[in-house]
């Protein structure tokens, strides 16, 4: 009787696929949104990050079966208890490797404008929130890419960066 040779490093069929879609899942960027949420006096809201006490847009992960409308609303609500009246314009889609420190993520930041009274909705996350005017955020210190998205969405540039 032929003696047969098993390739350990093959492993069955439902080992490679598991092996495959790990290296799907764990080495691609996230997605996440950055919310620009105006308010009707035409002030922005930001929160202040609990982790650096720098102040950024509200914004995370999309969620599976989330699109990114869907990310926002539920992001907005979650960070400053807001609530999304209208969508507005595509600020820009920021993916470079550098814009997180924690992990690479590439993120789709959006303009919205908001209804209700910003609050911490979530003091895990966020020390404040509070709206500004766009004269005060600009002498803020910002988390992440933020400062770029603002001078993207003051030049009134839809980018790709």
């Amino acid at each position: 009787m032929p003696s047969r040779q098993v390739n350990q490093t093959v492993g069955q069929p439902w080992q490679q696929a598991i092996r495959t879609l790990l290296r799907l899942l764990l080495r691609r960027p996230l997605v996440g949104v950055c919310i620009i949420p105006i308010l009707p006096d035409g002030s922005v809201v930001l929160m202040q990050r609990r982790d650096s006490g720098l102040w950024c847009f509200p914004g995370g992960l999309v969620d599976w079966g989330e699109d990114i409308a869907q990310a926002a609303q539920r992001e907005l609500a979650e960070e400053t208890s807001l609530g999304v009246t209208d969508m507005g314009r595509l600020v820009g889609v920021y993916s470079s490797p550098q814009r997180d420190a924690r992990f690479h993520s590439i993120c789709v930041a959006i303009e919205v404008f908001a209804t209700g009274y910003p609050q911490v909705n979530d003091p895990k996350e966020a020390l404040a929130v509070s709206s500004f005017s766009w004269q005060a955020v600009k002498d803020l210190p910002l988390d992440h890419d933020h400062a770029q998205h603002v001078r993207d969405y003051l030049d009134h540039r839809t980018v790709l960066a």
